[in-house]
C-alpha cells in the first residue's frame, strides 16, 4: 500500500510480507518456510517525520485467514469495504516508534491478477488502484489524508532468479489512476505496462509513452519512468534510497497533462551481491517472537 497526501508533503508505504523477498535470512535459509520470515514494512516521510521500519520476526508471530494479515504488534485487516493497518513498530539503529491507524478506502477494486513473466510464476494484483487513505499516528504525531493504492504480489521463485530490475509508477488522475509497469528478466526479455484505472469506465491499457531517465540515487541506482512529448520526467524527492531499491516521488506527464507519481525502482543483480547481503542485517533487525 502506498499514499500520498493531499499537499504532497507527507507519504506512506507500508507492505506485509509472508516470505520476506527481500531478507537476508529467508535467503540463507534457502527460501524455505515463507511463514518464518514475516515483517511488515513501514516507510514514512515527510517534514520531521521520517520514519523506516522493517523487523522480521518468526512463524510464532504471524496470524492470517481471509480478511486479516497480523504480524507481532501490527496488522492489516480488508473488510471487503476496505484496508485498516494497525501499526506499531520501531525503526533499527537509531529506535523510533511508528504507532497509529492508516485506512484505505477503495473507489474501484481489480478482481483478477496480471501475471508479470512468460511462465507467470510471479504476479501482480492491484487490488484498489484507486483509493483515499486517511493517516492517524500517535507516534509521530500526525494526521492526514490523500490518495491510495493497494496491490498483492505472488511469487514462485525468488525474484533475482526471473527478473534483472524493475521500474514501477502509479499516478493519481482525476479519472482514477495511471500505472506503469516496466521489467527486464533473466534472458533480457523486456515488459512493459501501461494501464488506466478508471472507478466509472473500468481498466484499459495504453500505449506506454517513451522511457524518460530519471536522476540517478544517492547510491548511483538507475531509474526511470516514461513521459510524453513536451513533458519532463524528473526526480522531485527520494523517498527511500538503498544500493537496490528506490522509491520516490516523480514529476511526469502521462494522458496530455503533467502528474505527480510515486514511483519504484528495484536493480536485483545489485540486490544479490554479498556486500549488500552483508548491509541489509542493520536494516532488517530479526527477532524471536
Amino acid at each position: 500500500m502506498d499514499a500520498l497526501s493531499a499537499d504532497g508533503r507527507h507519504a506512506l508505504t507500508l507492505i506485509g510480507f509472508v516470505g520476506s523477498v527481500f531478507s537476508p535470512y529467508y535467503r540463507f535459509a534457502g527460501r524455505r518456510l515463507p511463514e518464518d520470515h514475516v515483517a511488515l514494512n513501514v516507510a514514512l516521510t515527510g517534514a520531521g517525520s521520517n520514519r523506516w521500519t522493517m523487523t522480521e520476526r518468526r512463524k510464532g508471530a504471524l496470524h492470517r485467514d481471509a480478511e486479516t494479515l497480523s504480524i507481532g504488534p501490527s496488522a492489516m485487516r480488508w473488510d471487503g469495504s476496505g484496508l485498516t493497518v494497525t501499526i506499531d513498530e520501531i525503526s533499527p539503529l537509531i529506535p523510533r516508534r511508528v504507532k497509529g491507524t492508516v485506512r484505505l478506502y477503495p473507489e474501484a477494486v481489480v478482481n483478477h491478477p496480471v501475471a508479470l513473466d512468460s511462465e507467470a510464476r510471479h504476479c501482480w494484483w492491484p487490488i484498489a488502484p484507486c483509493a483515499r487513505v486517511e493517516v492517524e499516528l500517535e507516534q509521530p504525531s500526525l494526521s492526514w489524508s490523500g490518495s491510495g493504492y493497494f496491490d498483492f504480489n505472488t511469487g514462485e521463485v525468488p525474484l533475482e532468479e526471473s527478473f534483472h530490475r524493475w521500474n514501477w509508477c502509479r499516478a493519481s488522475v482525476p479519472e482514477g489512476t495511471v500505472v506503469l509497469y516496466d521489467l527486464l528478466d533473466r534472458d533480457d526479455q523486456s515488459c512493459s505496462l501501461a494501464i488506466k484505472f478508471d472507478p466509472a469506465r473500468g481498466v484499459t491499457d495504453f500505449e506506454p509513452p517513451a522511457p524518460a531517465r530519471l536522476k540517478k540515487s544517492f547510491w548511483g541506482m538507475r531509474r526511470s519512468t516514461r513521459c510524453e512529448r513536451g513533458g519532463e520526467a524528473k526526480v522531485v524527492e527520494t523517498l527511500e534510497d538503498s544500493p537496490f531499491y528506490t522509491r520516490s516521488v516523480v514529476g511526469t506527464r502521462l494522458l496530455g497533462r503533467d502528474v505527480t507519481a510515486i514511483h519504484e525502482s528495484v536493480d536485483l543483480g545489485r540486490f544479490a551481491n554479498p556486500i549488500v547481503q552483508a548491509m541489509l542485517p542493520y536494516r532488517m533487525p530479526r527477532r524471536f517472537f
